[in-house]
Formats: structure tokens, sequence, C-alpha cells
């Protein structure tokens, strides 16, 4: 067996939120500068290097890149030969959210009371077991404005993959300007009402000009990506020919009676980042 200190993976953590709450994950600010480079619309254009401008300058000042510092969400892949040490890994992944956002907006609170609960917890944790004698973390601030434009279907076998499909597309061109555009869009296929949901929001973790590795779901990514960008919504909501930086899906298999579809729409600023915790440390990928 490891030893890992929970102590480590929430360092790991305090660490990642103060960087990913000002700095925009890379492929995502380079796909941005790309679709403003490649954009014919003046206004379009103009929209693209305001939040370009906006990411480096929230970088350079070390300032939230946008004022929505969303809810945490963890992804705790945890080796099945290691031994967690030090107390509660939950009680330590809520500390270091705690600590992290001690002077950033807390926007966390409870559904029924609306009461806030004053330090942005809890996170949102998602803790699975694997092989291996290291755990890997995954975290991202996920602003509301994008979740709140997120779907769920329930669809039957009979309206099949093109029904999913229209569906995948709709859900964006309903959401319009509202979860800042261009948007990156995480899909889950299969499994259950809630496994889908759950990979649709795993799959938003993927780098922008990531190639599935399914083949036939890197197809189906590519023309989903085509259909929405023939939306024209554009940046903002200002037209053009970049509503999407990316779509990614995610599947598992489901009941032979039923197809669920999830919808996991991100806005425009992909705050994620991803550590690895073994016995000697935190190493970032």
């Amino acid at each position: 067996m490891t030893n890992i200190d929970v102590n480590l993976i929430a360092e790991g953590i305090k660490t990642a939120i103060d960087r990913i709450s000002c700095e925009v994950e890379p492929s995502c600010s380079d796909a941005l500068r790309a679709a403003r480079d490649k954009e014919d619309s003046a206004t379009t254009r103009f929209a693209l290097d305001v939040m370009c401008r906006n990411i480096e300058y929230a970088k350079e000042a070390h300032l939230p890149v946008c004022q929505d510092t969303g809810m945490v969400v963890v992804f705790l892949k945890i080796g099945q030969n290691v031994n967690l040490s030090g107390g509660y890994v939950e009680d330590a992944v809520n500390a270091a959210v705690k600590e992290a956002f001690a002077p950033l907006r807390k926007s966390v609170l409870d559904p029924v009371s609306r009461v806030n609960t004053k330090d942005n917890t809890p996170a949102v944790i998602h803790t699975q077991l694997v092989r291996g004698d290291e755990v890997k973390v995954e975290i991202m601030l996920k602003g509301f404005g994008s979740e709140n434009m997120s779907a769920i279907y329930m669809l039957n076998p009979a309206q099949g993959l093109e029904t999913a499909k229209e569906l995948i597309v709709s859900t964006v061109k309903n959401a319009a300007s509202n979860p800042c555009p261009p948007v990156i869009i995480g899909v889950g296929l299969g499994g259950t009402f809630e496994k889908c949901a759950e990979l649709s929001k795993h799959a938003l973790f993927r780098k922008i000009g990531s190639e599935n590795p399914d083949p036939v779901l890197n197809a189906l990514e590519k023309e989903l990506l085509k259909k929405i960008n023939a939306l024209k919504i554009g940046a903002q909501g200002f037209g053009g020919s970049t509503t999407a930086l990316g779509v990614f899906i995610e599947s598992y298999p489901t009941h032979i009676s039923s197809l669920p579809v999830a919808v996991n729409v991100l806005c425009h600023c992909s705050r994620a980042a991803e550590f690895t915790v073994t016995e000697g440390g935190v190493r970032y990928e």
C-alpha cells in the first residue's frame, strides 16, 4: 500500500483554485484567439478581442477572469492501492476550497432557504476507485450562467441518435447568448439519468482540439460542432462563425429501453486543472 496524506490533496486543490480562478485553460485561450483572428464580422471580432484581452489582464494582474467564480467540481480518482491518511478526504477537499475562496466571491447556498454558506463549500465531489497507487484530481470552477443552460433528455430507443443530435444542437440554440458564447459542450450518452449527467460534466475536462479515441464518437463530435457553429450565434450572440469552441462526448452502456442524453454547457472560460498526488508530493499535468 502507498500512504498518501489527504493534506497533499488539499494543498494541490488550493494551488489549483488560486491559479484557475485567474487563468483560463491554455487550449481554450488559444482557441479563442484563433476564432478572433479568423472572424470576418468586425463586431464579433471586437467581442472576441475583448474576451482575449480580459483573459490576458486577469492572468497578468492575478484577478478573477469572471465575476462568477463558480462552484467547485472535483473528480477524485483514487488508486486501489492507496491508503489515505490524515483525515477524511472530502473534509480535506472542502477545507481547501474554503481557504482558497477567502478572497473570491462565495456563490454557494442552500437551495431551499437560499442562505449562503459563506465559504463556497461544499464542493461537488465525484469519487472513483481505480487501479494504481496514486490519486488523480481533476478540478473545475463551473459558472452557472452556462450551467443553467444545460439539459438532460431521457429518450426511448425508437427516437434514436438523430433525435439526440437534434436535441444537443437545439439546447445550444435555445441557450443563445445566455452562456457567454463561444461555448464548450460536454455530452453524456448512455448509462442512467445520473450517469449521463456525470459523463457530460467530465467531458468538459478535454483539451480543445483533442481527438476522441473512439472513431465513431470522434466523427460525431465533429458533426455536432459543425452544426452548432452553423447556428451563427457567435461570440456573445453577435453572430459569426464560432458559436462553440469544441464538443466533447463520453458514453457508457445503457439499458435496452432507453437512450439518456445530457448536454452540459460551458462558457468561453474553461477554468480547469489536473494534478496527480503520490506519496512524494503533487505533480501538475
